[in-house]
């Protein structure tokens, strides 16, 4: 049997019987249980830990496991709604009120339920992910002389210029700080660069979780529209000038959620038009190893090309690895590091040291770059898959752009088909569907939807998706029609 379904049945068995024992009475020995529910040892002592940390049960070293002392009843229910008006009155003098929205980030991040295809998520696949490179990574990290100790507040020396050399141009271990993951630096470099109140220009569409991050301090989110080759340059100008905004944030290769990658010559204008405005470019540069098999040479880094500090750099490894390694990097040149480490600092202080040794472990190992490829080629494979059941089985689905990077496609439903409508009937088929609106900070121009092709199990539970889709789009337009 398996260690984990072991533990858990050896749980249940060992609640049932608790009720035969006094607080404080002491329970079998482990090897009492060994040979009574012959299991192992090493089951035995997990269950009784997952006991303990429950309030169950008590361990003392060298002396056994005794039923807990009875807890005292919950507390009876207060009266909260005194709160309603503290966090109303909260943020009444705000410029712009501060809005602490997750809906657009808990639709990547909540489970389905058992049975329903996940095309909704954000992370790859456990069967994608480098699992035993990833333990071996973190056992060797746990064997580092000083693993546990306190790590430099920038984050590990080797660790900053593995990630310096990622990034490229001439950028230097000294202008890295470590971060918690791309959320954690793209959430430091906004408040870093954007005062309460203030404007912020995004892409139009965008990350849902950079426009929550955006608002949650109090920014004003600007949409700035995209086409096949980024975001449009001659809107930028305007809405800089416009808006009198100092930051941008942009996501040049593989754009979430459309897939596009910023042109060579709209890269050189983005810069410039920015460096004229005296504003800031926040880089997320989320997707870049999510590259599939059959693209082209990736264009450099809009960092590696800028020796001004306009851009501020935002990467990570959590995307192409798991979504629990959360170590990113944030890069910057000039005076602005300084603020940027400030902020960083007083949020977090600084990234656990085992988590930055495992990664230095991962990245230097040889199974590093074996995983990047067979991620790469996996990757295609199920775009193509996913292309290829659209294709046949929901051609009224328009695809504008398909990506040869990241996880997902981006669709324009048909005007007769509501959004809104064809997300619960999607659920009840059994398949949940990223909605198109969250990324959008403004009226979005038509309905859409996200599809990822990265946490489902393979090819053939991306055809099952899609054909369930189509029931869904049918029992949507039914209703339409019906005018339901």
């Amino acid at each position: 049997m398996h260690e984990r379904s072991s533990v858990a049945e050896l749980v249940g068995s060992l609640k049932a019987e608790l009720n035969r024992y006094s607080p404080g009475e002491k329970l079998p020995s482990s090897r009492a249980l060994v040979e009574r529910y012959r299991v192992s040892p090493v089951t035995v002592t997990r269950a009784l830990a997952r006991l303990a940390a429950e309030g169950l049960v008590v361990t003392r070293p060298g002396a056994g496991a005794y039923r807990a002392e009875a807890r005292p009843a919950a507390p009876a229910t207060g009266d909260t709604s005194w709160q309603e008006l503290a966090l109303s009155a909260d943020g009444a003098t705000d410029l712009v009120p501060r809005a602490v929205d997750a809906s657009g980030v808990l639709v990547t991040l909540a489970a389905p339920p058992p049975g329903v295809v996940e095309f909704n998520g954000g992370y790859l696949h456990p069967a994608l992910q480098p699992e035993r490179a990833l333990a071996g990574a973190l056992a060797r990290a746990g064997r580092r002389p000083g693993a546990w100790g306190r790590p430099p507040t920038d984050g590990l020396p080797e660790l900053r210029a593995w990630f310096a050399r990622e990034i490229g141009g001439g950028v230097t271990a000294a202008e890295v700080l470590v971060t918690a993951g791309g959320q954690s630096a793209l959430t430091t470099a906004l408040r870093a660069l954007a005062a309460p109140g203030t404007p912020v220009l995004v892409e139009s569409p965008t990350y849902p979780g950079m426009l929550a991050v955006a608002r949650a301090a109090g920014l004003r989110p600007v949409p700035v529209p995209t086409d096949a080759d980024g975001i449009r340059p001659d809107l930028l100008e305007a809405a800089f000038r416009a808006t009198g905004a100092r930051v941008l944030v942009c996501q040049p290769l593989f754009q979430n959620p459309t897939g596009a990658v910023l042109s060579a010559e709209r890269r050189t204008a983005v810069v410039r038009i920015a460096r004229a405005a005296g504003a800031f470019v926040i880089e997320d540069d989320f997707a870049r190893r999510l590259v599939h098999a059959d693209a082209a040479p990736l264009p450099p880094t809009l960092a590696a090309d800028d020796p001004d500090g306009v851009v501020v750099h935002v990467c990570s490894l959590t995307k192409v690895t798991s979504a629990s390694l959360r170590v990113g990097a944030l890069a910057a040149r000039g005076p602005v590091l300084e603020r940027l480490r400030a902020i960083q600092v007083v949020d977090s202080f600084f990234v656990p040291r085992p988590l930055q040794e495992a990664a230095l472990e991962l990245v230097g190992s040889p199974a590093w770059n074996r995983h990047l490829r067979a991620v790469s080629e996996e990757l295609k494979h199920r775009r193509d898959t996913m292309t290829g059941a659209l294709g046949l089985h929901l051609p009224e689905l328009a695809l504008p752009h398909v990506p040869s990077g990241g996880y997902h496609l981006w669709l324009r439903l048909p005007d007769t088909l509501p959004e809104s409508a064809l997300l619960p009937a999607a659920m009840r088929a059994g398949v949940a569907v990223a909605p198109g609106r969250p990324y959008f900070c403004a009226e979005p121009p038509a309905g859409h939807i996200r599809l990822s092709f990265a946490g489902v199990a393979g090819p053939t539970e991306i055809v099952e998706g899609v054909r369930r889709l189509r029931a869904a789009v049918d029992e949507a337009d039914g209703q339409a029609l019906s005018g339901a």
